[in-house]
């Protein structure tokens, strides 16, 4: 019999047990599918530049908006890990009181940032949506684009909360 606090047998040790989560679970797999759309289009494009002399026409702005869509699905999965850069040279000298109300602080400020960057974003692709933007050589729409990256942010914005009160 396992104990009650065991991670699951298929947890990789070392990882926090949000990673069983759906939401972690689809997030992933969606950076893994654009991940394989990344290279499909870069394979596309370099057996037609060089082997059939025609490039795929488009390959460099599909490139762009998949490499924005992966950072965006990234962007919550890195802050459920903990994964974003924090400097800390002089925490350790301050009692651990201090400590703990700082990572607060720092956490409430980042999910502000993150939530104001949230509605910017969908107030731009309202606009985008409003107006019928669409990409230069490939005419997609760019709105759905923003949506993702505003409900990306909002993502975060709670991840980067539940994150500080498990800490």
């Amino acid at each position: 019999m396992t104990h009650p606090d065991a991670p699951p047998p298929d947890m990789i040790p070392g990882r926090t047990p949000h990673v069983q989560a759906a939401w972690y679970r689809l997030l992933a797999a969606m950076a893994a599918l654009l991940i394989l759309s990344l290279i499909a289009v870069t394979c596309i494009d370099v057996v037609g530049r060089y082997l059939l002399n025609r490039p795929f026409g488009g390959a460099f702005e599909l490139t762009q908006m998949l490499l924005a869509a992966l950072v965006f699905v990234a962007l919550p999965l890195t802050t459920a890990d903990g994964g974003h850069v924090e400097v800390d040279l002089a925490l350790h000298l301050l009692p651990v009181s201090a400590q703990v109300v700082l990572g607060w602080l720092a956490g409430a400020g980042s999910a502000v940032v993150l939530g104001v960057f949230a509605w910017r974003l969908v107030l731009i692709g309202t606009a985008q949506l409003h107006e019928g933007t669409r990409s230069a050589s490939l005419a997609l729409p760019m709105a759905p684009l923003a949506f993702l990256a505003a409900a990306s942010c909002a993502v975060s914005a709670i991840a980067v909360l539940m994150r500080r009160g498990r800490a």
